[in-house]
């Protein structure tokens, strides 16, 4: 059975219309009882196109051994190969070729495609011997060749163009279908997220109510407890109620913490142009109960005005100070600057084309090690865990608040030396 591209071949031949005139004008010019058009290859010889005047009994698609045949010379040296009498000729008197097809005359010219390659041969043989080494015949084998290639390029060239036609139309209908596919899945997509903010306001409304009325309820009796029967407790009963206050506050601080994460996504988006340094000492006034047992100085710089979703930044900035604040050095007075400029440098993610407004907040604290810096953003990743020290959600609500900006957050560190946070958020 013959491969699927020697059969394409032997078509692309076949719509040649001119082929069969020109064999036929071959036989009768030079009286030869054989022509035809080849495919031949490092390893084939494929009939194309025949007329068989001798019964020789070749038909398209048939193959000879390419080793049997001049035609294997011919690909190697492309050049025309032209016999006369066999018995005469000085190179090919004693070839192998003449002896196995008993023939006495031979010509044979290369078709070659316009762009160079190879594609076989334009032959003719016969049992006697024949005045094939004339000007006027060799010029009528050139002259068909070229005709053949001719055409043969342009059919192979209109035959992969509809190819690529064909491609690309199942391409479309497959992007047709992947699109109908996707738009499915949207849907699907739209009703799941529809059911999920459902859940969401079900979570917010019990971390709301029902997770917190029984901490407190726990806070009171403790308290109550401890207060009026702390004569009748032993020490270690003074001990395991501080221990189950400790535990109550620092779930009510995660679920508090678990739900602003939560509203930090789905809460409405309102940007307006505010001024930061107003944000920044609010946000330093808030904090006052915990600055009173620190030893610490802020260091504001102008912090300039920007596009922002009002509460969420003052979360963020809360969030940050906040961090700077538990986790200073009992070394040191703890150092706290914040800072700003304008930035389009090409840094990683930043766009050289997109402006950026640059806030860092730095602190001279316990630090981090640098290679937490991507690890530290992630979901209930506290990376000190000193008892209410942190719930492991402050800075991965600082990251979701900056992306609600279209901006992002790098995070710098020198264990024992402190923390550096750089905000980048695009100017519009």
């Amino acid at each position: 059975m013959l491969e699927e591209n020697f059969k394409q071949d032997i078509i692309n031949i076949e719509n040649i219309s001119i082929v069969p005139t020109l064999l036929n004008v071959i036989c009768q010019t030079t009286g030869m009882g054989f022509a035809a058009v080849a495919r031949v290859t490092e390893d084939k010889w494929i009939t194309c196109s025949v007329l068989d005047n001798l019964k020789f009994g070749l038909k398209p698609g048939d193959e000879l051994e390419i080793k049997t045949t001049l035609c294997d010379d011919i690909r190697k040296n492309p050049r025309p190969i032209i016999i006369d009498n066999v018995n005469e000729d000085p190179e090919y008197h004693d070839h192998h070729t003449p002896k196995i097809y008993n023939l006495q005359s031979y010509i044979s010219v290369p078709i070659i495609r316009q762009d160079g390659s190879f594609f076989g041969t334009l032959c003719a043989i016969d049992p006697k011997p024949n005045s094939l080494t004339v000007f006027k015949v060799r010029e009528m084998f050139n002259l068909f060749a070229e005709l053949i290639a001719f055409h043969l390029t342009a059919i192979e060239q209109a035959t992969e163009n509809k190819k690529k036609l064909t491609e690309k139309s199942n391409l479309l209908k497959k992007t047709e279908r992947l699109k109908s596919d996707v738009e499915e899945k949207l849907i699907e997509k739209n009703i799941s997220l529809e059911k999920m903010n459902s859940e969401l306001e079900a979570f917010n409304y019990i971390s709301s109510h029902d997770l917190q009325e029984p901490l407190r309820k726990i806070q009171l009796f403790t308290d109550k407890i401890e207060n009026e029967e702390a004569d009748n407790l032993s020490e270690k009963g003074k001990e395991a109620f501080q221990k189950i206050r400790t535990s109550a506050f620092r779930m009510q601080a995660l679920i508090n913490d678990l739900l602003l994460y939560s509203r930090t996504k789905f809460d409405e988006r309102k940007f307006e142009l505010k001024d930061l340094n107003t944000i920044a000492n609010d946000v330093i006034q808030d904090l006052q109960e915990e600055v009173k047992t620190k030893s610490v100085i802020f260091d504001i710089k102008d912090l300039g005005s920007l596009k922002i979703i009002d509460f969420q930044f003052r979360q963020l900035l809360y969030n940050l100070i906040s961090n700077s604040l538990k986790f200073a050095s009992s070394d040191r007075n703890l150092i706290v600057t914040l800072s700003s400029k304008i930035t389009n440098e090409e840094l990683n993610k930043l766009s050289p084309l997109t402006k950026y407004h640059q806030i860092t907040i730095s602190d001279n604290g316990i630090g981090f090690d640098q290679s937490y810096s991507e690890k530290i953003f992630g979901l209930f990743q506290a990376l000190h865990t000193k008892p209410l020290k942190s719930t492991g959600i402050g800075l991965t609500i600082v990251k979701r608040i900056v992306e609600n900006h279209k901006g992002f957050i790098k995070a710098e560190g020198i264990l024992n030396q402190g923390a550096t946070f750089n905000i980048f958020i695009p100017i519009e």
